[in-house]
C-alpha cells in the first residue's frame, strides 16, 4: 500500500492519489471527494442553476470516477477526467429532461415573464429556462465555455468531438439563446458580455 505522506492528502498530487485508490486504500474515495467535489458541485450548479436538485448527480459522478479509474491512463490528468465524467452526467442529466417534458406535456413552463426591473435571481432562473430549451450536446458545449470558463480545446476533449464541431455547438447555442432572451431587455443586456467570436 502507498503511504500517505507526512503533509497528508494535501501533499499528494493527483497522480499520486490515482496511485492509492487504485492500491485499494480506504483513505483514497475520501481524498478524491475532498479534493474534486467543490470543483464538480459548481459546475453541475452552474450548469443547472440553484433551483435543480443536484446532490444525485454529483454521487453519480463520483461513483462512475470509481468504478472508470482503472480506464485513466495518465494519472497526471485526474482533474481532466472527472471534468469529462462530469460533461457527460451533464449532457445525460439534459437529455433526461427533454425525456421528462416530452411525458410531462401538461407541466410544461409558461412563457417567460416580461418584467424588466428583475432582480438577479430572478434573470438567473430565466436564462436557466432558456437554457432548457437546448439539446444536450449545446447545452454541455455552451455551460463548459462560459460558466466553466474551459478552452474549445479543452471542451472538445471532455465531450470526444472535434474542436470545429465544438465551436459549431457553442455558436448555434448562443445563436438560440439570444433569439429566446431577446424578448428579456435584462437578459440580452447581461448576455451581452459573454458574446462569443464568430457569434452571428
Amino acid at each position: 500500500m502507498i503511504p500517505f505522506p507526512e503533509a497528508g492528502a494535501s501533499g499528494l498530487d493527483d497522480a499520486a492519489v490515482v496511485r492509492i485508490l487504485r492500491a485499494g486504500d480506504a483513505r483514497a474515495p475520501r481524498v478524491v471527494w475532498n479534493r474534486l467535489a467543490p470543483m464538480v458541485r459548481g459546475m453541475l450548479l452552474r450548469s443547472f442553476g440553484p433551483e435543480h436538485d443536484i446532490d444525485d448527480l454529483i454521487q453519480e459522478v463520483f461513483l462512475t470516477l470509481f468504478n472508470r479509474i482503472e480506464t485513466l491512463r495518465e494519472p497526471q490528468a485526474l482533474r481532466a477526467f472527472v471534468i469529462t465524467i462530469t460533461a457527460h452526467t451533464i449532457r445525460r442529466e439534459v437529455r433526461r429532461k427533454i425525456a421528462s417534458r416530452w411525458l410531462h406535456l401538461g407541466t410544461t413552463q409558461g412563457a417567460l415573464a416580461r418584467d424588466a426591473d428583475l432582480d438577479s435571481r430572478e434573470a438567473l432562473v430565466r436564462l436557466y429556462r432558456i437554457l432548457d430549451r437546448l439539446g444536450a450536446e449545446e447545452r454541455t458545449a455552451f455551460a463548459l465555455r462560459f460558466f466553466e470558463g474551459l478552452e474549445i480545446v479543452e471542451i472538445a476533449s471532455a465531450l470526444g468531438i472535434s474542436p470545429a464541431t465544438t465551436k459549431r455547438r457553442i455558436a448555434h447555442a448562443w445563436t438560440r439563446i439570444v433569439t429566446h432572451a431577446q424578448r428579456d431587455g435584462a437578459l440580452v443586456e447581461y448576455l451581452s458580455s459573454y458574446r462569443p467570436e464568430g457569434a452571428p
